[in-house]
């Protein structure tokens, strides 16, 4: 039973539900008192103590599901042939057909275990022996398709292979018909064994399957992501805001110790004769944050913008002052919606009011400069997302100058390969000169270090 609960905790897992060792002794408990033998109990028993959310209850249920059904060991024989053929074999005694079946010198208990059970056709004991050899096996470890071979062979000669082929040779030379029988039973064991291992595949390599494809989606380049790979990646997105916000979210002590302050601390205990009754500490001064993030969201950038404006939007969650902004030709203010929609309705209304435009940083500064230079301070963050193309406009790299300058840093994430920065349009390397961090942001990975760096700063 630990076995079993284990591997189905490792499964549960590989679906998505959280189970962590308090939660799994809990299951266990639970199991220990309603037992393995009412299955809906157990599922019952193992969503109320496992499941936390209704999202959870249903991965949970279907892994349950998947989890405890059993491959049926397929039947080449059907029961009808040996119903034909019992009439011509009524009127042998016991003993004598089971000589023939076996052969002269040759009866069917002198075969192996694994033998004798496909010859008796038991499909409850095949099944328990498949479950058991999976067991020695290591089936809970795979965790890539190309291993199906691998461990079926495993569970195969866990189950006694070797010893089933040396019978199959000495029958062969016997009692050719037994052997037949036998063959083709052994062909309907590794089908079985076949599916459990295709079972084991989707139970226990959904995650390692889920953590590669994610791993190959983080370093693709956003600009050229397939239409088809787009919701994957939104949901990729997703998992990184929720990252930073567990991450940077938690409640930061009020005190920080930091290094003793020795002057003070001896001021403070004088009355005691220096006696250091009462300590003085060295605290770190912190600003409060502030993050201005200003996004370029025109045609040329406007899917590796989609992506960037979801973790901005996780970023009104994690710091305690974000306004943004999205821009083509003119720039507007996109705090409130950020804020109080869904980053999905979000997204779609930003982008129908300013994106897929033709670029034009220099109006957009102005913009800026006009309406919202007030809201920087010394401790504000400014964070630009864009590839600098202002289509031949004027760039207006001055108020660029300016912002700078009221700012404590600005960053700039630059979607395009620095190699390409400079040519053509592109006003990289004059933005780049009033910039205190330039980096390049083509993949969800960069995208991810850069604003984890840039709140890290805040902590």
């Amino acid at each position: 039973m630990r076995e079993n609960l284990h591997r189905f905790f490792r499964a549960a897992r590989g679906a998505g539900v959280h189970v962590s060792p308090a939660e799994s002794i809990d299951a266990m408990r639970a199991v220990a008192q309603v037992g393995f033998t009412d299955r809906a109990v157990l599922r019952d028993a193992l969503l109320l103590t496992l499941a936390k959310s209704q999202d959870e209850k249903l991965a949970l249920g279907d892994c349950f599901d998947l989890f405890f059904s059993q491959p049926e060991p397929r039947q080449d024989q059907p029961e009808a042939d040996n119903a034909d053929d019992a009439p011509r074999d009524s009127d042998q005694s016991p003993s004598s057909s089971s000589a023939g079946d076996a052969g002269e010198g040759h009866p069917s208990e002198a075969l192996g275990p694994l033998a004798q059970m496909l010859m008796s056709q038991d499909r409850n004991a095949i099944s328990a022996a498949i479950a058991s050899a999976s067991g020695a096996a290591s089936l809970s470890d795979i965790r890539y398709s190309t291993q199906r071979g691998i461990f079926s062979s495993r569970i195969l000669d866990a189950m006694g292979l070797q010893r089933l082929r040396d019978d199959l040779d000495e029958l062969t030379a016997t009692n050719p018909a037994l052997a037949e029988r036998l063959r083709a039973a052994l062909d309907g064991l590794r089908e079985a064994v076949r599916d459990t291992v295709s079972q084991g595949l989707a139970l226990y390599a959904r995650e390692e399957a889920e953590n590669l494809r994610n791993e190959i989606l983080r370093n693709a380049p956003l600009a050229r992501i397939e239409r088809r790979h787009v919701a994957e990646m939104r949901a990729l997105i997703r998992q990184i805001a929720r990252r930073l916000r567990e991450r940077y979210s938690k409640p930061r002590k009020r005190q920080r110790r930091g290094h003793l302050d020795v002057r003070r601390t001896l001021r403070r205990n004088a009355a005691w004769g220096g006696v250091p009754f009462l300590t003085a500490w060295k605290r770190k001064h912190r600003d409060r944050p502030k993050i201005v993030a200003i996004c370029d969201v025109s045609g040329s950038v406007a899917q590796v913008s989609d992506f960037f404006l979801l973790l901005i939007h996780s970023l009104h969650e994690v710091v305690d002052d974000v306004r943004s902004f999205a821009f083509s030709s003119h720039l507007i203010e996109v705090s409130e919606i950020l804020e109080k929609k869904s980053p999905e309705e979000a997204m779609a209304e930003i982008m129908s009011k300013v994106g897929f435009g033709s670029s034009d940083y220099g109006s957009s500064l102005v913009d800026f400069e006009k309406d919202f230079m007030g809201t920087l301070t010394p401790q504000t963050t400014v964070i630009v997302l864009g590839d600098a193309r202002s289509n031949n406009l004027d760039p207006r790299a001055d108020i660029l100058r300016r912002v700078s300058e009221r700012s404590k840093r600005l960053v700039w994430l630059n979607p395009e390969g620095r190699l390409a920065w400079g040519f053509g349009d592109s006003e990289m390397p004059r933005y780049a000169t009033f910039c205190s961090v330039v980096r390049q942001c083509a993949t969800a990975q960069q995208l991810e270090r850069a604003v984890s760096d840039i709140v890290a700063t805040y902590q």
